[in-house]
């Protein structure tokens, strides 16, 4: 496992690469990794010659009052698991190498960041594609790829590099879970013995409203009813959103017809938690 920081370095690394024909897979992470990272990285040396993992704790798309300064780092054993998992290179910029004096270019994708967590955290999606595309037009990867449990942000992806033509192919991979069926977070460190315990809700909550669905239910309030009425059955749960939204725009939905995405943000004290299921609609 070879770690660079510098953007030069890791750019003579990846010319050296494709001089000898090989194709590369990039996953991007802000480091902390669990099994879901490590499920993209597997999928990746799959899929790839090559494969970068970057860690890099983007400071763009924290909000002024989010978890920057506390977010959990731990190069050591991020280390040890990419080496474990297939990964070849390890890319850890500075903020200032991936960001200079005085940025004022950045990527905004509007339309698909309205609802959701771009409701609930502005700005947020402007910092996740401008650090994306800047990723990508370091690495210039084959392939990259993401987790499904940030739904809104792999469609947001997805969606800039079909308007900007980028020449990568983005690959979502399912949402890897804990035993009791919460969705794995680096986020899932910060929760208390207790809302660890009270946080399987998400996904209890989200099973109840997939049956509902599965049995024929089409009113999208009742399935938001149905998870709300669950996860308030929680004390130490504090919802933030509830939504169906059509899995395309990322637009509210009212009556299910087409597919659709369930997503949830939930807090826990001061750690918010999110998670999702899509459904297809039988046609």
């Amino acid at each position: 496992m070879e770690s660079f920081s510098s953007i030069k370095d890791i750019k003579n690394k990846i010319s050296q690469w494709k001089s000898e024909g090989y194709s590369i897979g990039f996953v991007p992470t802000m480091g902390y990794l669990h099994e879901g990272h490590t499920s993209l990285i597997q999928r990746a040396k799959k899929d790839n010659d090559k494969v970068i993992v970057s860690i890099f704790v983007n400071p763009t798309q924290f909000g002024p009052n989010e978890d920057l300064d506390n977010y959990p780092r731990d190069l050591e054993r991020d280390t040890e698991l990419c080496t474990a998992n297939g990964g070849d290179v390890i890319f850890t910029p500075s903020a200032k190498e991936m960001y200079g004096d005085n940025p004022c270019a950045y990527v905004d994708i509007k339309e698909l960041s309205q609802e959701l967590c771009g409701a609930s955290r502005p700005g947020h999606f402007r910092g996740v594609c401008t650090v994306v595309l800047k990723l990508f037009n370091i690495i210039t990867p084959d392939r990259a790829y993401f987790g499904e449990k940030d739904a809104q942000q792999l469609a947001i992806i997805k969606k800039m590099v079909l308007d900007l033509n980028l020449p990568v192919e983005i690959i979502g991979c399912p949402i890897v879970r804990e035993a009791d069926g919460l969705a794995k977070s680096s986020r899932n460190t910060y929760l208390s013995n207790e809302q660890r315990k009270a946080a399987v809700v998400l996904s209890q909550s989200l099973a109840l409203a997939k049956t509902s669905l599965e049995n024929g239910e089409r009113d999208a309030n009742k399935i938001i009813s149905i998870i709300n009425e669950k996860i308030s059955s929680e004390p130490l749960a504090k919802v933030d959103y509830i939504q169906v939204v059509d899995l395309k725009s990322l637009k509210t939905v009212n009556s299910i017809t087409d597919d659709i995405l369930v997503a949830i943000a939930v807090h826990f004290d001061k750690t918010r938690l999110i998670d999702n299921f899509s459904f297809q609609i039988k046609k």
